[in-house]
């Protein structure tokens, strides 16, 4: 269960000593250091690490950080904003440790995701993680809606002796093959172990459709969890690949031409303990608040997208005919819609239902991501949004007066458009706030910058590896 109270200087309430009692036990198991884990707002993770004597100091008193990574690039070059990027200032990173794990995958090392806070003990408001705790807590006191999300991870195994950043897939059996899992049997297998070992439950492991990738999908946890899970899901695959002499990339396109790697989030509204998405009497057994909050969704998807594709990387995946969904438009069950109802299978809905949203990729911060969708959801519900006609097929083969007709639309197709229509959605800027809302501005525009003078091929290298 994840903490909804924010750091303390000093710490919570019986925090240090469960902190102390903690690090001897974690001694005891050969570890020697605590990975401090965050996400910035490019989606890169980035971390400080602490000896494990030290970890009842960093639950008193948190880590030091700047405040300037907010504003990095992927290429870790700095934009600014008018109260961002500059050499001034500090933070204190917190770590939660209701989501300390034991990394399997590196020996000798533990992992905790991170609250920022100033050093006066006020929230950070650039935390991505602060903003989707206070997302989720609003919702509950002012809705009474609880949700449940997981993010799906994709990515592609290259091989670490590939020359200067060049993929060369690990694998070369076809999409979906039984070759491709037994010329990695072993990797997988240890890939799991892990994952097992650190608590992570884990759904379905598989590859999948592009040279080299696979797919792993978790177990649905709260919004805040779930985007720790895919953070350490993530530091796990990175390890375990080295491992074994490969390299993981997360990247949206690791080409730039052909099917790129997802981050497709499932997401379930609940409300005194009822799924919303099943039980109705709405289509597919939909709640009237289930249908409007994915109307929400639906109709700030455009602007979402600055959130869900940050990299000028993911609008080579975004791609029509591609199962990117691209378009906004909805379907049971419909992997080119934009936002999928997903049903579940008969005996399992209760707890299975949800919406996926599939222009999601892992160049995402998860806990913007989420915080954002869960904003439009939300905003779709508060004022009773019609989920406009269901798509069936692939939109994109829909006239031009039928997809008029049914409210479906192109999503933006560069960062570019993305940014212009986020600028325009004030319910997503004014939910981020100020600071962070400038942030996510600046930064995608640093990226645009950072890559003008590029050629697709060299974007998508330029990106290969940062994720």
């Amino acid at each position: 269960m994840t903490t909804l109270a924010d750091p303390l200087p000093g710490g919570r309430p019986g925090e240090v000593e469960r902190a102390t009692a903690l690090a001897a036990e974690l001694t005891g198991r050969g570890v020697h250091g605590i990975v401090l884990a965050y996400v910035d707002t490019a989606g890169v993770s980035r971390v400080k690490t602490v000896p494990t004597a030290k970890l009842a100091s960093a639950a008193a008193w948190g880590v030091g950080m700047s405040p300037v990574f907010d504003t990095f690039l992927a290429n870790d070059s700095i934009v600014t904003t008018d109260v961002l990027g500059s050499p001034d200032g500090d933070l204190r990173l917190y770590p939660d440790l209701d989501h300390l794990a034991v990394l399997s995958g590196q020996p000798g090392w533990a992992w905790a995701p991170v609250d920022r806070i100033t050093q006066e003990g006020e929230q950070h408001p650039g935390c991505s993680r602060t903003f989707l705790r206070r997302v989720v807590t609003d919702a509950e006191r002012r809705h009474g809606v609880t949700f449940r999300a997981g993010i799906e991870i994709e990515w592609a195994l290259g091989l670490d002796t590939a020359p200067d950043g060049a993929f060369v897939p690990a694998t070369t059996g076809p999409a979906y093959s039984a070759t491709r899992q037994v010329e990695l049997s072993d990797y997988g297998a240890e890939l799991l172990s892990a994952l097992a070992a650190q608590g992570v439950d884990v759904d379905q492991f598989h590859p999948e459709y592009a040279a080299g990738q696979f797919e792993l999908s978790v177990g649905a946890l709260d919004p805040v969890a779930a985007a720790d899970r895919s953070v350490l899901v993530r530091q796990t695959v990175r390890a375990v690949s080295g491992r074994h002499g490969l390299r993981a990339s997360f990247t949206p396109a690791v080409l730039a031409q052909g099917v790129g790697n997802g981050g497709h989030i499932h997401l379930s509204a609940w409300r005194d303990g009822a799924n919303l998405h099943t039980g109705g009497d709405r289509r597919y057994g939909m709640t009237a608040g289930a249908e409007s909050f994915a109307a929400g969704v639906l109709a700030h998807l455009p602007s979402l997208t600055a959130v869900t594709a940050p990299s000028p990387a993911s609008y080579f995946r975004l791609q029509p005919s591609q199962w990117a969904g691209v378009f906004t438009a909805w379907g049971r069950e419909t992997r080119e819609a934009a936002v999928r109802v997903v049903t579940g299978t008969a005996g399992l809905r209760a707890q299975a239902a949800n919406l996926e949203v599939k222009p999601v990729d892992l160049a995402a911060n998860p806990y913007l991501a989420l915080g954002c969708l869960i904003t439009a959801g939300l905003d779709g519900l508060t004022s009773s949004a019609a989920l406009p006609e269901e798509t069936t097929g692939d939109p994109a083969h829909l006239g031009t007066t039928e997809a008029t007709a049914r409210g479906v639309r192109r999503l933006p197709t560069s960062l570019a458009e993305s940014v212009a229509e986020f600028r325009k959605d004030e319910l997503l800027r004014t939910a981020l706030g100020p600071v962070l809302a400038d942030a996510v501005i600046a930064v995608r525009q640093g990226e645009i910058a950072a890559v003008a003078d590029l050629d697709d091929e060299r974007i998508a290298a330029a990106y290969r590896w940062k994720y």
